[in-house]
């Protein structure tokens, strides 16, 4: 394959554009121009490239994201398997969280599980940008409802590879003082600490335990966010509150479709949050839960239906600004490679000139 081949777009190109010419990264799932409809023009970027470049654009956006994490994975905790009012509340909404985890752990504690939520990111956008780019070689996207399902299933597919530093990254972002801790308290030393420990304890299998809550919680989320980011983007698009390349109208559409991935998602966060976090006894089960469905009813008759919907706060407030950012990153990532091969590319045929 020529340099030519690998990259040739122009650098105006930008995400933001009524009609991009590439996917969106995002915590969820890629998000194609025309969901139901036929699939975009393959991305202009060298494919293994561009997932390179999506993953890395999700890592950086995690650092800004990660303390919503934090608070959201805390709110999920508390309580469990408690009715309401009977137990002390550490935690009452998004703003007070965070001041609370600050204050108690410091600016490090926001940023807990930071290191292994980055390792979670490129993993699991890697394989979803992967393996959704290789239905649409196979044409799979082209069919009716073809992106819909493509995103689902890569996303599935990424959840469940990545499970492992998604189970140490809730173990470690629920671990705080006594003072303010919920849910079980696991106490790992650190990243490498706790794959270690758990793989010695639980063994291989029990680095994957909770992905059966992981992988109905992406494919759920990847389905809410395609079947309504793109149509929100051409509805304010089309109402001219904004031109379609301003970044607000991505920004207001990305929030559209915030409320709908929150709603559909938070009742799977709550149940992967849990089964990940729960303890196990000495023949390798949770103590608490058997699995997703027996997780789901216990949460229901214990807490009641608002059980499920505990940390919704931070899930929509970081589901905008993570889809905002995701797509810009990758934007900028894509921009400057295309730069770099051109001015490559523009060198070349001097140095054959003067040879």
């Amino acid at each position: 394959m020529t340099s030519t081949q690998l990259l040739k777009t122009s650098p105006k190109e930008s995400v933001f554009d009524a009609q991009p010419s590439h996917r969106m990264a995002s915590n969820v799932s890629t998000v194609p121009r025309s969901v139901f409809g036929p699939s975009p023009p393959h991305p202009v970027v060298w494919p293994p490239l561009d997932f390179a470049l999506g993953a890395l654009a999700c890592c950086a956006t995690c650092v800004f994201t990660n303390p919503l994490e934090v608070v959201k994975t805390r709110l999920q905790l508390q309580g469990e398997l408690r009715a309401r009012g009977s137990y002390q509340r550490h935690y009452r909404g998004v703003l007070q969280a965070l001041w609370v985890v600050g204050r108690t752990d410091g600016l490090r504690g926001l940023q807990k599980g930071l290191s292994v939520g980055l390792i979670y990111q490129g993993v699991m956008n890697g394989v979803r940008l992967g393996t959704y780019s290789y239905c649409e070689a196979l044409g799979i996207t082209s069919f009716h409802g073809g992106s819909l399902l493509s995103g689902a299933g890569a996303g599935a597919l990424g959840a469940f590879i990545a499970s492992p530093a998604y189970l140490v990254k809730t173990h470690l972002q629920a671990q705080t003082v006594e003072a303010i801790a919920v849910g079980h308290q696991h106490n790992h030393l650190g990243v490498s600490d706790a794959f270690v420990t758990i793989y010695r304890r639980e063994g291989l299998i029990g680095l994957w335990r909770g992905v059966n809550g992981a992988v109905p919680r992406v494919m759920v989320g990847s389905a809410a966010q395609l079947a309504t980011f793109t149509s929100a983007k051409d509805w304010v698009s089309h109402s001219q509150w904004f031109t379609p390349s301003n970044w607000l109208t991505a920004l207001i559409a990305a929030m559209i479709s915030g409320v709908a991935v929150a709603i559909t998602m938070t009742p799977f966060d709550v149940i992967s949050t849990r089964l990940y976090n729960q303890p196990v006894d000495e023949f390798r089960k949770g103590r608490l839960y058997h699995g997703f469905s027996d997780c789901m009813l216990k949460v229901c008759q214990s807490e009641g239906l608002v059980g499920l919907y505990k940390g919704m706060g931070p899930v929509f407030l970081r589901l905008a600004p993570h889809t905002v950012l995701s797509m810009l990153f990758w934007d900028l990532l894509r921009q400057q490679t295309v730069r770099d091969r051109t001015r490559e590319e523009a060198k070349t045929p001097q140095m054959t000139a003067h040879d």
